[in-house]
Parts: C-alpha cells; sequence; structure tokens
C-alpha cells in the first residue's frame, strides 16, 4: 500500500515560512505585494482567486483583486498590467487564466515585467528555467518538486515520466526532474506504446485532464506516482488523472485529489511573492 503525500501538510509548512519571513520583512517596513487580474466569471478561477487571498491574508502578504468583466478589451486589460508593473507596492503579478475567449493570452503574459511575473509563463523566465538558472517556478512544477524533497524522493538516476507537455506544467516539470539529474521522458498524445513507457517510470507525473486515466497496469510495482490532474468522475465527483484506488496497491508514494498537489500550487506561489519582493529589494533570503 502506498504512502499518501499529504499536500495539505506540506503546503501548511510552506505557508508558516512564508509566514516567518514575511513578519521579518514587516520589521523592515517591508510588505510583499500581490496583484491578481481575474477577467470573466469562470467558476473554477473565481474560486482559485479567493483562495489566493485568503491565503495572502494568513501569510501577512498585501493582496489586491482586480476584477474585469468578461467583455473587456485587450487593450484595458494590457492597460492595467502596464500600471500594476509601474506600481512600487506591487511586487507579483499574476493573470489568472484562461482568459475570456477573444483575448490573446500570450500578448498578456509577455507584457508583464519578468521580475514581477511570479507565474514564470513569461519567456524570460521560462529561458531561464530551460537553462537552470533561474528566480521564478511555475507553482505546480514547483510544488511537485517541493513534495518530492519533502519525502526524501531524489530523482537522480531515476527513470522519470511525464504524462503531458503543456506549457504550464509538463515541460518545465521535466525541465525540473532533469536538473536534478532524473533520466526524463515526456509522453504525450501522440507518443506509442504509452503503457509500456509507464511502466519503466520510477516517478510518473501525470498532467494530461483526463478522470481516472492512469490505471494499475500502466505503473510500476513501487513507483512513485504524483497525480496533477483535477476531474471529475462519471458521478461528478472531484477526482485526477490516476484511478487511486487502483493505483495505491501498487505504487510506493501517491498524492490524492483533492489534497495533494493543489495546495502546493498555491503555496508556492507565496514563495514566488516572497522571491520577488527580496529582489525588488535586494534582500538576500537571509537578510528576510
Amino acid at each position: 500500500m502506498a504512502k499518501r503525500i499529504d499536500g495539505k501538510a506540506i503546503a501548511a509548512e510552506v505557508r508558516a515560512q512564508v509566514k516567518a519571513e514575511t513578519a521579518q520583512l514587516q520589521k523592515k517596513d517591508i510588505i510583499p505585494g500581490l496583484a491578481v487580474v481575474l477577467a470573466g466569471d469562470d467558476p473554477a478561477s473565481c474560486t482559485y482567486v479567493r483562495n489566493k487571498k485568503k491565503d495572502c491574508e494568513k501569510t501577512g502578504i498585501h493582496s489586491e483583486i482586480h476584477r474585469l468583466p468578461g467583455s473587456v478589451s485587450q487593450e484595458e486589460l494590457m492597460a492595467l498590467v502596464a500600471e500594476l508593473n509601474q506600481r512600487k507596492d506591487i511586487d507579483g503579478i499574476l493573470v489568472q487564466l484562461p482568459l475570456p475567449k477573444g483575448l490573446n493570452e500570450d500578448e498578456v503574459i509577455n507584457s508583464i515585467r519578468p521580475d514581477k511575473d511570479v507565474d514564470a509563463f513569461h519567456p524570460a523566465n521560462v529561458g531561464h528555467i530551460m537553462i537552470g538558472d533561474y528566480q521564478f517556478l511555475p507553482c505546480t512544477p514547483s510544488g511537485v518538486m517541493e513534495m518530492l524533497h519533502h519525502e526524501g524522493i531524489s530523482p537522480e538516476g531515476k527513470s522519470c515520466v511525464v504524462i503531458g507537455r503543456s506549457n504550464i506544467v509538463g515541460k518545465p516539470m521535466a525541465m525540473l526532474l532533469l536538473h536534478e539529474n532524473g533520466t526524463v521522458t515526456i509522453c504525450h498524445s501522440r507518443t506509442k506504446n504509452l503503457k509500456e513507457i509507464c511502466r519503466q517510470a520510477d516517478i510518473l507525473v501525470v498532467a494530461v485532464g483526463k478522470a481516472k486515466f492512469v490505471t494499475a497496469d500502466m505503473v510500476k510495482p513501487g513507483a512513485v506516482v504524483i497525480d496533477v490532474g483535477m476531474d471529475r468522475d462519471e458521478a461528478g465527483k472531484l477526482c485526477g488523472d490516476v484511478d487511486y484506488a487502483a493505483v495505491e496497491p501498487v505504487a510506493s508514494y501517491i498524492t490524492p485529489v483533492p489534497g495533494g498537489v493543489g495546495p502546493m500550487t498555491r503555496a508556492m506561489l507565496l514563495k514566488n511573492t516572497l522571491t520577488a519582493t527580496r529582489r525588488h529589494y535586494r534582500l538576500a533570503q537571509e537578510d528576510a
């Protein structure tokens, strides 16, 4: 039976660390500031943004939610980002995705100052991640790495398989595993012999957005299984990309949904905001 990796508990530890560091910054009259831009009324996005604000309040980070109607124009959205780029009291900017139809996400992401891009989606930050010289990491992949570190699981020398090649999760996830000396394979919708490739993985990260996509016969006995998915099953119940009940007896470690990677994603956003603040005030971590 696999050990369940408790994302809620690990995220709570991260938040406690952020809260302590924020308190030290406040003694220097420095208050980290995060601005979240929410366009439209997508229910999942609204819930996520609301939870981010609560996290900030608990840790002492100043947060602002800039709500825009779904009818907002590209020019209006870009103008808001430009304004936030110039504000000295805002250290991090996050534009909640997906944007309403008709808006150009790439143009918006590219307009965020790289030193305020706490999602690490700007091409400049993506390039730094590629070469291993980065300040920010995308929140979900970095949350996964935090979980592995917490459990004492090293990718070094291990076969690591990532299912999914998105810019937000799959690609950066592969790079982070590679930076820690894992041997990485990225699988996707055109991959042949997917089951056989997955069964070779010592660490399997699944981010495809298909409920219970990974079944027990795709998992190597004793593998570490990280489920990034957030789906609904046939009964409408929240589940992940991994068939948890079937895979748990096979794996050595597994993340649940909910309560696994999700809380870590929000926690790492707080860490990125602190990093941005320290950079803006030219503080080393030990000075915070």
